[in-house]
């Protein structure tokens, strides 16, 4: 008979709906009730009735955690459930401050009441966090009380730091439960798992710290992680029960929602302390540690050499085996399955849960990357939500209309012809006749985006981006053309990687092997423009991104005249990648002091 019954509600919260978010966890409550064996503690995520990337909109859903415990305690009430503890973490309103904070209460019962409020200790801000901006400091981990034993909380990035689970196991926590709000990163082949559980890199570190914790310190841990998308970052899901021992009880789902449930028994806390006391070692050298810590480094201490030196004759040449570390992963490579998944998940969060649309609209130029949305986007919405335009120019070459059409007959999606010639050549009659291609070009690709959103208008169906990463680093679009549609699922794929997944998803081999081009110039190819192919910019390119030097990248192979022309052309078109700049003449300029999420 296990000492608890642990549920983690593995939610995707509707971003800034406190409302509607507080009604679907009292959905949990009710069905939790009505399990066979109810749970005794219910775990919810990091910033599970908000969503977690809110900027500035922590001062507008920041409440007290007695809030917290009145609506929650309220939709506990609702759903007739018996009585329950439950975590939740919330953005909290506490003494003139904001923080990112979980409480720990006791819902129902003779003795509801809230228990602790741990506040995030740790706020990550590099990357794409910025937490240091919105929310304060917590400055404490303890361990507390409850009716089944004795837990504690950390949330998200505090678990990182080796010495939060340390103290919390030192005060006597049996349980760790860490509420995250962690997106999914990395999409490069895992070698040490098989091809039928395919999971993105930081889904693989995370389940890695989770196993330590519980091993060193012989405790349980219950990682409990949003799920869904927010602003395009993939919230992983996959939460975690790991039992003293360091084994995975549990896992929940990549990205999609679930209750996750596990038992918890004391006697495997005791086993696995007596197998390994590692925590028990601890405690009897901390204060010695501790001690080692203050104060100056003292001289080293040593006894002097003694007895007679051993013999001088030479040693004979070690025949060893001489063990290096392997060669390093191609940096393009992926797990095509994965990543189709991903940008899958991706489309049907985007357009139907966020935005409420059931069809998207691709335009299809006839090339790999507008086949590759196509493709995904019928898997996402299926083939009868997906439209497919061709918008051919009179210069278009036959051949790109040809595979656009062989892209929307292999998927079955129903395709839109419109020819752009007569509105093209009406626009540059009455303003310049004379434009060059360069002109002409950019013409082409906005009049393509113009009847793109009409027909998005007409058909209720949002339109679907296809520029790859390589080329929204290296400015090769036409800036509000190419880059206008509002959700793109290959935005993040370099162009290499965008092949690799064409081939893995089906599309045409004709589509995937021919040369890539804008069509917009008879004759024309993108890597002739560019000066450089795809294959050796996209490593180029995946080096800088690191942080790497120029000189570091010519020496892994690169000619420096090829790394000078790809970093250039990054360095010189950041303005095509941002909104336009506002000369701020206030305290609340958008995009500087009023910052929201494109979700909120």
């Amino acid at each position: 008979m296990p000492d608890l019954r642990l549920l983690i509600a593995q939610l995707a919260p509707i971003k800034g709906e406190y409302a509607d978010n507080l009604r679907r966890a009292g959905g949990v409550f009710a069905q939790a009730a009505g399990m066979e064996e109810p749970p005794g503690l219910i775990v919810f995520p990091e910033a599970a009735l908000t969503g977690y990337f809110l900027e500035g909109g922590v001062r507008e859903l920041a409440v007290t955690a007695g809030t917290i415990f009145r609506d929650v305690s309220a939709q506990h009430a609702l759903a007739g459930a018996p009585p329950v503890d439950v975590v939740l973490g919330f953005y909290e309103e506490f003494q003139n401050r904001y923080y990112n904070s979980a409480l720990y209460a006791t819902l129902g019962g003779a003795d509801p009441g809230i228990r602790h409020v741990h506040r995030k200790v740790f706020l990550p801000t590099y990357g794409l966090f910025d937490e240091e901006r919105f929310v304060d400091h917590g400055h404490s981990v303890r361990a507390f009380d409850t009716s089944w034993g004795r837990a504690a909380m950390a949330i998200c990035e505090d678990a990182w730091h080796s010495i939060v689970p340390t103290l919390a196991a030192l005060d006597g926590a049996q349980l760790l439960i860490v509420p995250s709000a962690s997106p999914a990163r990395g999409i490069e082949p895992d070698q040490e798992r098989g091809r039928d559980d395919p999971r993105p890199a930081s889904v693989r570190r995370w389940e890695i710290l989770a196993r330590q914790m519980a091993n060193e310190h012989g405790f349980y841990v219950a990682f409990a992680q949003l799920a869904g998308f927010e602003g395009g970052k993939g919230l992983q899901g996959s939460s975690l029960v790991v039992d003293p021992q360091g084994e995975v009880v549990v896992r929940g789902p990549l990205f999609g929602e679930a209750l996750v449930e596990a038992a918890i028994h004391q006697d495997e806390i005791t086993r696995a302390r007596a197998e390994q006391p590692l925590l028990a070692d601890l405690e009897m050298q901390l204060l010695n540690l501790l001690r080692s810590a203050e104060g100056s480094e003292p001289p080293v201490a040593y006894g002097p050499e003694d007895g007679d030196p051993p013999g001088t004759k030479p040693a004979p040449q070690s025949e060893r085996e001489i063990v290096r570390p392997p060669d390093p992963d191609d940096a393009m490579s992926i797990d095509a399955e994965l990543t189709g998944q991903w940008l899958v998940s991706f489309l049907r969060d985007e357009l139907v849960r966020r935005r409420g649309f059931t069809k998207g609209i691709v335009g299809l130029s006839g090339g790999v990357d507008s086949a590759v949305t196509a493709f995904l986007a019928a898997r996402a919405l299926g083939p009868e939500n997906v439209i497919g335009v061709r918008m051919p120019y009179r210069t278009s070459s036959a051949e790109s209309m040809e595979h656009a059409e062989l892209v929307a007959d292999a998927l079955g999606i129903e395709l839109i012809t419109v020819d752009i010639s007569a509105a093209v050549d009406a626009y540059l009659e009455a303003a310049d006749p004379q434009a060059d291609a360069t002109r002409r070009g950019n013409v082409m690709a906005r009049m393509r985006m113009i009847t793109l959103f009409d027909l998005s208008a007409k058909h209720r169906a949002l339109p679907l981006g296809t520029g790859n990463k390589t080329e929204r680093l290296l400015g090769y679009f036409t800036w509000h053309a190419d880059d206008s549609p509002p959700v793109n699922p290959l935005g993040d794929l370099f162009k290499s990687q965008v092949i690799v997944l064409a081939r893995h998803l089906g599309v045409p081999d004709v589509v995937v092997s021919k040369p890539a081009t804008a069509d917009l110039v008879v004759g024309q190819t993108d890597e002739t423009d560019l000066g450089i192919t795809y294959d050796k910019a996209d490593r180029i390119l995946h080096g800088l991104l690191r942080g790497m030097k120029q000189e570091q990248v010519c020496a892994r192979g690169f000619a420096r005249e090829d790394v000078e022309t790809v970093s250039r052309r990054l360095h010189s078109t950041h303005w095509k990648r941002r909104l336009p700049t506002v000369a701020m003449v206030s305290s609340t300029t958008i995009g500087e002091s009023y910052l929201r999420p494109v979700d909120y």
